[in-house]
């Protein structure tokens, strides 16, 4: 008899409930067991927990359940799981490959393509200022949750390990950081990663780009949207790797540094959830409140986008709902149509906050102490790296690499992060549609356009029309 998803699922959740017990009984001595059998009955979990991944036929499943496995092969084979970095290098090669192009692409067209404030008028410098500060807020928060939690601190870093990765990073001056933001070669600037130093060519690109003529303009911004395409299209095949790329990270984690380490994974996660409810509570909320919007029915609108990018982890497949939610809840739609694309380059704040909150992580982990000047310096950097990659599923991680070794934080850290990155992403994509979409009310009210008519009378059940 063939099982249904669902009936496969209750029985994964009874076989692992079973099995917790017997170890975890045995474990404190109630039923002393041969670790033969115990180690025979994990795995058999395993076994089915890789036929569950099998039904799934989903990377996000893949991720989680590769997740699981890494875990109970570092803890039963530590030998032969701190050998498997390799595979991760591999993972973190291929996403480096990836930094410039993407930015380049995103930001050329982020700013070429909407360059035109002559059009758009108020709406356009609006628009950005509101994007910064809300995302610089989303920045602080992050900022500010993981120096409370302290969720990095208290890994027992091997010595060998933390003498090979960790370099001494030599103290600098505001000149050699002043200077260090401006590229002198973009080739070399390529080569070492220099995430900020693209970043400004980019930028000075893409104006450069608004200022030619529009027969020019339109082929420039045309290759770089192209280019843009490419590059989400490569991160898709790139994290098809992935649950390799988990597994390995996992496993050698828990090898070199045993189960320990899954108590501070867990405390960054409890960490980030924290941070993004704060940001939602003490931002976005009294937002609503100030400019008078009715609170339930926004949330009512905005539900199923928000839905579709956490069970997806992409903000970009819930852009078509997000705009159409929006247009229903009387934003107008040239509103609709100019902030909502706009915002996915330059208002990330699930993104922008879990950045923040990751490379401070990063560096607690590494054992190396961060001064709050040089925190608000990375902060600044963010500001300026996270934009432009909402759209693909834990292309953030393309950031945080990059972010991570400008300022000489090791990258095996962030290998760890990777375990649970899919959870973390999924909250993360929730909240960047949630934001983009209260930025398109928050824009057509200061327009003086926004239909107070529509969003009181909006019923969820209209989107579906």
């Amino acid at each position: 008899m063939k099982l249904t998803n669902r009936q496969y699922s209750c029985l994964l959740l009874a076989a692992t409930t079973l099995v917790l017990i017997i170890n975890l009984g045995s474990g404190y001595g109630f039923w002393p067991l041969e670790e033969s059998a115990l180690l025979v009955s994990r795995w058999i979990v395993s076994g089915l927990f890789l036929i569950y991944a099998f039904r799934r036929k989903s990377l996000t499943s893949w991720i989680l359940v590769s997740m699981l496995i890494g875990v109970e092969f570092g803890h039963d084979f530590p030998s032969i799981a701190i050998q498997l970095n390799i595979f991760s290098k591999i993972f973190l090669r291929m996403v480096k490959t990836i930094i410039a192009p993407l930015l380049f692409g995103t930001l050329v067209v982020g700013i070429a393509g909407h360059s035109d404030l002559r059009q758009v008028g108020r709406m356009g410098w609006k628009s950005i200022v509101y994007f910064e500060v809300v995302s610089t807020l989303a920045l602080f928060i992050g900022l500010i949750a993981i120096n409370l939690s302290k969720a990095g601190m208290g890994v027992v870093v091997p010595a060998a390990l933390s003498q090979q990765l960790v370099e001494d990073v030599k103290p600098q001056t505001i000149s050699d950081i002043i200077l260090h933001i401006f590229p002198e070669n973009l080739a070399k600037a390529v080569y070492e990663g220099q995430v900020l130093q693209i970043v400004i060519f980019s930028i000075l690109f893409g104006m450069a780009v608004a200022l030619l003529k529009e027969k020019h303009k339109t082929r420039m911004v045309h290759f770089a949207e192209s280019l843009s395409e490419v590059m989400f299209k490569f991160t898709n095949l790139v994290m098809y790797f992935a649950p390799i790329a988990v597994f390995a990270a996992i496993a050698y984690s828990v090898g070199h540094m045993g189960l320990g380490i899954l108590s501070n994974l867990l405390k960054l996660l409890a960490t980030f959830y924290v941070a993004l409810a704060a940001f939602l509570l003490l931002v976005l909320f009294p937002i609503l409140l100030l400019l008078k919007f009715p609170v339930k029915n926004f949330f009512l609108a905005i539900l199923e986008p928000a839905t579709i990018a956490f069970a997806t982890t992409s903000s970009e497949s819930a852009l078509p709902r997000a705009m159409e939610a929006m247009e229903k809840f009387g934003v107008p739609r040239k509103i609709v149509a100019f902030v909502i694309p706009t915002g996915y380059s330059f208002n990330l704040d699930g993104t922008t906050l879990y950045l923040s909150l990751a490379t401070i992580f990063v560096a607690q982990v590494a054992g190396i102490p961060l001064t709050i000047e040089r925190q608000l310096l990375i902060v600044f950097t963010l500001m300026l790296t996270s934009k432009g990659v909402a759209g693909v599923p834990r292309a953030c991680l393309v950031v945080l690499i990059g972010t991570a070794a400008s300022f000489g934080l090791p990258s095996w850290p962030i290998f760890i992060i990777l375990g649970i990155d899919e959870l973390m992403d999924m909250a993360r994509s929730a909240v960047n549609v949630t934001g983009n979409c209260l930025a398109t009310a928050v824009i057509a009210r200061w327009e003086g356009e926004f239909d107070d008519e529509a969003s009181r009378n909006f019923k969820p059940e209209k989107i579906n029309e």
